[in-house]
This record gives C-alpha cells, structure tokens and sequence, in this order.
C-alpha cells in the first residue's frame, strides 16, 4: 500500500512539474513574441555585428541613394558612410566638438571651410552633394583605402578612426546601393500612424531622381530592374520606420514588416517594386 501510495505521489510531481514547465514555455513564448521587447533595428550581410539604428538607417539609404543617382560606384558610398558614422554617427546633429566648432550636420562640414551656410550643411541633400563633389576629385578614389579616401576629403585630426566602420559601410552600402540583393533587413515593431503613399513616392523620387515612380491607395510603384531595383527596395526597407511601410516586394522576394524573416520568396515580377504602406490603426 506504502508503494502504491508513493507511486501516486511521483505521478503528481511530475504532472505538476510538467504543468509548470508548460506555463514557463508558454510565458517565454509571449515575452518573445511581445512587440515590447523588439529592439528597432537594421542589420547588413556581412556587417561585422555594426548594427545600425532606424534613423541611422534611413541616413544610410539617402546617402547610398545619392551615390547611384549620381552614377557613382558602391565604393563611394562606402567611403561617405564610413566618414559620416564617425564625423556624426550617421545623425544630421546641429553642433559641433573642439576640432571644428561650427561643424555641423552628417558630414561635419564647417561653414568656415567652404561646405556652404549652416543651414545648406544642414540640409542632408546638399551636404552629401558637397562630400561626393570633394570625393570624386580625389585621384583614384575608387582604389584607395576607405580611411585614406575619407581623410583626403574631410582633413580630420584623427584619420586613422573611419578605418573602425570599415566593415559597416561595406555591407551597408552594398545592400543599399542594389549591389547585395536581401542584405539588409531592419526589425520593426508595428506602425503607430497609418502610412502616406503619396509621400514614399516624392522621398523616391527626390532621393534617386527621375525613377518612374506612381502612389495609389496604400502602394507604391517603381519602374526598376537589377541594382536599381534592389537599391529601391532596401532604401524602402530602412525607411519603413519613418515612412510606415509594411511590405516591400521586389523580383521573386518580399519583406514584410511584422514577420521578422527577413526577405522571403513572394510573388514579385522582375522590373518592379511595390511598397505598401500601413493603414490607419485606430481603424
């Protein structure tokens, strides 16, 4: 009876233990899934563990935008991204440090030295411009070091620190100038305002130019095809933040905001990117 009796006891604390195991799985379970502790994000291939931050990330795409609407090679935006994360960790800041205290803005550009007035260095359009204009008059930019290029252009007091983000601007300017097709990818949590396609479509149009570019209810459509169409596609990815865009889709691939996967197989003709946008999320 004693045996019996024991025997009962162990077939309760196993039921119990396997009861609270379960519980446990399950609360893990939601805490991961919980929107709370997503951590915004965007990551490169081949990035070194860089990760940048949302808005870091939409700087990122605007200045890589410009190196291919301009024709430049992905090593030019390399060499910008490079020097802007460690000029102004890649944020269009409005002061400047003890080197250069009328710097401002993603480069650092000192009014004083000829980038122009405070609000044109300001202005993250034109002060890309003023880098890629003193850039490509560096002789052989293309083949030289990132740090050497960057010095050359931005004639900083420590040359040797644009050689630490070396890693980042690779990857991150390969992904956004369509050179690395699914090699950027940003971990969103869900939009807090409905999206404006007709917004998305002018930041395209004045980020890369005249790109055939059309708004209809909550998509976007653009006329592109092998780099540049990629190059469309992870701008609008690191946008999707600011912009509140859900999915992108772009030949044979889609990213879709709230999945976490990454870029997926999807139903996208070759020739095109569609970028839909949220809705209004108190309707």
């Amino acid at each position: 009876m004693a045996r019996r009796g024991g025997w009962r006891r162990r077939v309760v604390l196993l039921l119990a233990l396997a009861l609270v195991a379960g519980a446990i799985y399950t609360a893990v379970g939601f805490l991961q899934r919980s929107e709370t502790l997503i951590t915004e994000r965007c990551t490169a291939t081949g990035a070194g563990g860089e990760d940048l931050a949302t808005d870091q990330a939409a700087n990122a795409a605007l200045i890589s935008a410009i190196a291919v609407r301009r024709g430049l090679p992905a090593r030019a935006a390399s060499i910008a991204l490079a020097t802007s994360m460690q000029e102004s960790k890649l944020r269009n800041i409005g002061h400047g440090d003890q080197a250069g205290p009328d710097s401002r803005g993603l480069f650092q550009q000192r009014p004083s030295q000829g980038w122009g007035t405070e609000q044109e260095v300001m202005d993250p359009y034109h002060a890309t411009n003023a880098f890629y204009n003193a850039l490509v008059k560096v002789p052989g930019f293309e083949s030289l070091p990132i740090t050497e290029a960057a010095q050359q252009v931005q004639r900083s007091a420590y040359p040797g620190a644009y050689a630490q983000h070396e890693a980042m601007a690779r990857a991150f300017a390969s992904a956004l100038t369509g050179h690395t097709a699914q090699g950027l990818d940003c971990s969103l949590r869900k939009p807090d305002a409905a999206g404006d396609a007709n917004l998305v479509q002018q930041r395209v149009v004045a980020d890369f130019g005249a790109i055939p570019a059309s708004a209809a209810g909550r998509t976007v459509t653009v006329s592109a095809e092998d780099t540049q169409a990629w190059a469309v596609a992870q701008w609008a990815v690191a946008n999707a933040k600011a912009l509140s865009i859900t999915e992108v889709r772009v030949d044979g691939q889609g990213w879709t905001r709230l999945s976490n996967n990454g870029w997926q197989a999807a139903d996208a003709p070759a020739g095109q990117v569609t970028i839909t946008v949220a809705a209004d999320p108190k309707q």
